[in-house]
């Protein structure tokens, strides 16, 4: 499959408008804002509004009842964000590949009259840089931060610079305040975090980041439940790190979301697998898909990554026990370690295709500012720009050590077009025939359609085409978990059925 042209509403951020200088901003109004970033046309339109951003969303949670809260995602196609009235407060959530962006908005709002606080990840690795656009920075834990921002501006007393860490029980916080999202602009609202940090701390990733000290913390399981239930979704997206790195508490919060009904989805690691008897229990509670960074079939890559994992060899045995179960396989792989050579890009895409993994993310390594990785390269000379609208994991922004930057960039959008090919989505069909028409359904409606998703995304739609859809994988899920549980646990059993889904098993 060729990358369609990108319409130029998700390659461009919308144009600003001439700032109000004269207006007076409302008092206790506070603009929550994701700011814009292009999309990469060959991976699939639809992820950016599988689920809303739960920063924000969390961040309107610890929001005072007298404070007013808008949220506003550039992403969502509906223009500019809004300036009338011109907000008291405007909270910036600033990540690497939109940072350009967040600090052009930060300067349109300061320029009539709004107090622009700056937070996020980015905020977190380049301070410096960050304070230079803003009233004030929030480092680390935004939720614990945002009420002492808020009370410090109703006394005028704002500080350049807030710090908080994430030592803080995590069942603490408040949950997100979702009345504030669109709805309709998203496959479904319930993104929800269980789980806090990883028990990796691989290098290139960003949790690696200088100063990032995030450790592992579990919220109470009947909290979690609560709030998906409050939400009222067919549809959970946890985006935890990795919601299995406690195998007893996810087995507690499977036994716990059985009585909700739902489906739902979340990124594991492929250790998840050492046991069989928690992917049967992950199966009954719901869980239609995962999202597994295997990240190489190399040992070299992963050791190299400081990634635990288990030996790429045992892969394809750990991904049909998950397909035994009904469980969808989204892998994701990065281009570009040190052991890789050209062949690295036939190689990987045959293998997704030999074990028939329904989804692939591919990325290509992105040395993160702060991190272990950044800083081995920036020794070894090897970083070409400092350009962050790149560091996107779509684009070469180092030199490969045994190939050339063209060669990693071809191979990369090579594996995209292979994947997304007819060809490759035949190929990688259910093994049970009754499995096969909801997988074709899903993969092209989600990987082939950026066409239709751009229109989506634009006229407020994605969720009034895809939410019937997602009901019905709920239904078809419900009947295969009354199957399953009359099923007797027997690793060895061949794969004998699949669940029928129209969801993409991941982002």
């Amino acid at each position: 499959m060729r990358a369609t042209p990108v319409p130029a509403e998700m390659a461009l951020a919308p144009e600003l408008p001439m700032p109000v200088t004269r207006a007076t901003p409302r008092r206790h109004f506070a603009l929550l804002i994701n700011p814009f970033y292009a999309k990469d046309p060959r991976a699939s339109y639809g992820k950016h509004v599988l689920t809303p951003t739960l920063a924000l969303t969390s961040l309107a949670g610890a929001t005072p009842e007298h404070w007013d809260i808008r949220y506003w995602d550039e992403n969502l196609l509906q223009g500019p964000p809004p300036h009338e009235p011109v907000p008291h407060v405007v909270g910036i959530t600033v990540h690497l590949t939109f940072a350009k962006r967040a600090y052009e908005l930060a300067r349109w709002y300061r320029m009539q009259g709004s107090i622009v606080i700056l937070g996020g990840l980015h905020v977190l690795s380049c301070p410096d840089e960050a304070a230079s656009h803003a009233h004030a920075i929030a480092i680390g834990d935004g939720v614990q931060l945002w009420p002492q921002i808020l009370k410090d501006i109703e006394r005028d007393a704002l500080r350049p610079r807030y710090t908080a860490n994430y030592a803080r029980a995590y069942r603490l916080d408040p949950a997100p305040r979702r009345r504030v999202l669109p709805r309709e602009s998203f496959l479904t609202t319930t993104s929800v975090i269980a789980t806090r940090g990883c028990h990796n701390r691989c290098g290139f990733c960003y949790l690696a980041t200088d100063g990032l000290h995030m450790p592992y913390r579990m919220r109470d399981v009947q909290q979690v439940v609560e709030e998906i239930a409050a939400d009222g979704q067919p549809y959970t997206v946890f985006v935890d790190n990795n919601l299995g790195s406690r195998p007893d508490y996810l087995k507690r919060l499977c036994e716990a979301l059985k009585a909700l009904g739902i489906i739902w989805s979340a990124a594991v690691t492929i250790d998840v697998t050492d046991d069989p008897a928690l992917v049967r229990e992950m199966a009954l509670s719901g869980c239609t898909g995962v999202f597994v960074g295997f990240e190489s079939l190399n040992e070299g890559n992963l050791s190299d990554a400081r990634k635990r994992s288990p030996a790429p060899d045992d892969y394809a045995r750990r991904v049909a026990l998950l397909h035994r179960y009904g469980i969808q396989v989204n892998g994701s792989f990065v281009l570009g370690f040190d052991h890789d050579r050209p062949d690295v890009f036939e190689r990987t895409v045959e293998w997704i295709e030999s074990n028939r993994l329904e989804c692939a993310t591919f990325h290509i390594l992105t040395p993160y500012p702060g991190t272990p990785f950044f800083r081995q390269l920036e020794a070894d000379d090897r970083i070409l720009h400092r350009d962050w609208d790149k560091y996107d994991t779509a684009h070469v922004v180092f030199q490969p050590k045994h190939m050339s930057v063209e060669e990693l960039d071809r191979g990369y959008a090579w594996c995209y077009d292979r994947l997304f090919s007819h060809a490759s989505i035949w190929r990688r069909r259910p093994e049970d025939p009754r499995a096969v028409l909801s997988y074709l359904g899903m993969s092209y409606l989600y990987k082939r359609s950026n066409r239709i998703w751009h229109l989506l995304i634009k006229h407020r739609l994605t969720g009034a085409v895809w939410r019937p859809l997602i009901e019905h994988s709920r239904r078809r899920h419900l009947k295969f978990r009354s199957r399953l549980e009359r099923m007797v646990l027997d690793d060895a059993a061949p794969v004998s059925q699949r669940a029928s889904q129209y969801v993409s098993p991941g982002v």
